[in-house]
């Protein structure tokens, strides 16, 4: 997949590019240092995103804004690598931020000063259509709005039907033992053909971020992300289930060779080719099976399993920051124009009916037809998918000594420990740093007795 406007930027790449200043004379620089330059009567602005499921049609989208604005406008889009969030970090402290940019950190960009507010840029419309959702600590701080939700994503089991069938499996699994018990089925059926149950892209930290996510909060009323809404304190023992049972098809060689070197594209890949049964991860996988990887295999998408086969709280669905203006950037203007653009209903519409990502805008759901992509069915929201109300974890983490909790569950997944003492060790340390989080301002996020996660079922779908 080389195209001149897919760029994966690795971390050593991106500080060398950054550090020269180098002037990349390709259409597509993976260095942010031609950002807002004005040539030949152009305003150049550059876009980073870390998305690569939409690439290639926000990249379409990218062209025709360039052929179609009246303002001279030309938008340099990158398509980042999966250290995106230092990416951004080492382009604000060398003053080479992209114009746009995605926001994958909200309260930390905030509070380092990367954003600039739109509450001035937008119309009347515009705050119209977005005033419902519009969400505390994801959109604004004090009244200040720095981005606008676009879609959010759901997120599933993914399961090869084909396989499931081939090894005698009538559905997918609702437990975290059927989940085990199948991977072990595939395996013994196909591992000749290189055919394994189970994978996650275990060379990055969201190999065990992405099963744990879409399990853990599913099992339990008190939050996400290892934060318990309740008590005000990180308590990750709502992932234990999720670490035994990864831990589980490990030990039973049901998960697929390498994924301790494994990314979720070579992973995509894989399963595309009818070498994996089962995965976890978001709503944009259609679009990647349609346009990324396109594929006969005939796979779905089911809920995720739990350790007694029941949903009490709610599966978490990403969303609400999106995109946002760079503080930094000379061009502020164009750049709004660009993100007015992105966030048009037109636009909004056809990326949701290409089943790039469940929208939130109410606009077009208003108006949209459902997506009949390949695969999209198991992803539209039902009633126990929510969106919950934003936690501490990334001012957290920012004060965390030591590993984050995501590595060091990896770590147990692939080589074994004390699972409960990994447990308690991280609650220790990540509790430590949220006192300092709030002793210093980075946070003001605060105990929430009534909270329950059950209760925010059915406000994106009634559907069962």
């Amino acid at each position: 997949m080389q195209k001149k406007w897919l760029q994966v930027v690795g971390s050593t790449m991106l500080v060398v590019a950054l550090a020269a200043c180098s002037a990349n004379s390709s259409s597509t620089d993976s260095s942010a240092s031609s950002s807002s330059a004005s040539s030949g009567g152009k305003t150049k602005i550059v876009y980073w995103t870390p998305d690569r499921h939409d690439a290639e049609f926000m990249q379409s989208k990218v062209d025709e804004f360039n052929k179609t604005n009246k303002d001279n406008i030309e938008v340099d889009m990158n398509v980042m690598g999966d250290n995106y969030p230092q990416a951004v970090d080492i382009a604000f402290a060398s003053k080479q931020a992209p114009d746009v940019l995605q926001i994958d950190d909200f309260e930390t960009y905030v509070k380092k000063g990367y954003l600039t507010p739109i509450n001035d840029y937008m119309s009347n419309e515009m705050k119209q259509t977005f005033k419902d959702v519009i969400i505390d600590h994801k959109n604004e701080i004090d009244g200040k709005i720095y981005t606008l939700p676009n879609t959010g994503q759901t997120w599933r089991l993914i399961y090869n039907e084909d396989l499931f069938k081939q090894a005698g499996i009538a559905a997918p699994p609702t437990t975290l033992d059927e989940m085990v018990q199948d991977a072990k089925k595939i395996t013994d059926m196909g591992k000749a053909q290189g055919i394994y149950g189970f994978a996650s892209p275990l060379k990055g930290v969201s190999g065990f971020g992405r099963p744990a996510n879409t399990v853990g909060p599913a099992g339990v009323t008190t939050g996400v992300d290892g934060y318990n809404y309740v008590t005000g304190e990180f308590d990750f023992s709502m992932y234990k289930d999720i670490a035994l049972a990864m831990r589980q098809m490990m030990t039973d060689g049901s998960m697929l060779p390498g994924v301790e070197s494994l990314d979720i594209d070579p992973l995509r890949a894989q399963f595309a080719q009818g070498k994996i049964g089962m995965y976890f991860n978001h709503s944009g996988e259609p679009g990647v099976y349609k346009d990324q990887f396109p594929t006969q295999v005939k796979w779905a998408a089911a809920p995720p399993p739990t350790k007694d086969g029941k949903i009490v709280g709610a599966v978490q669905v990403i969303g609400g920051s999106y995109i946002g203006i760079s503080a930094d950037s000379p061009n502020k203007d164009a750049a709004w124009k660009f993100m007015n653009y992105v966030y048009s209903t037109d636009l909004q519409t056809k990326y949701y009916e290409n089943g790039y990502g469940v929208s939130l805008i109410p606009t077009v759901l208003e108006h949209a037809t459902k997506p009949t992509i390949p695969g999209i069915a198991g992803f539209l929201p039902r009633k126990y998918d929510a969106l919950y109300p934003a936690n501490p974890l990334s001012a957290t983490e920012s004060q965390v000594e030591g590993p984050k909790w995501t590595e060091d569950f990896v770590k147990y997944v692939l080589t074994g420990g004390d699972v409960d003492q990994i447990i308690s060790d991280l609650n220790t340390r990540y509790n430590a740093a949220l006192q300092q989080a709030r002793d210093s301002g980075l946070t003001t996020i605060k105990a929430d007795p009534g909270f329950s996660s059950a209760k925010l079922e059915g406000k994106l779908s009634k559907d069962e």
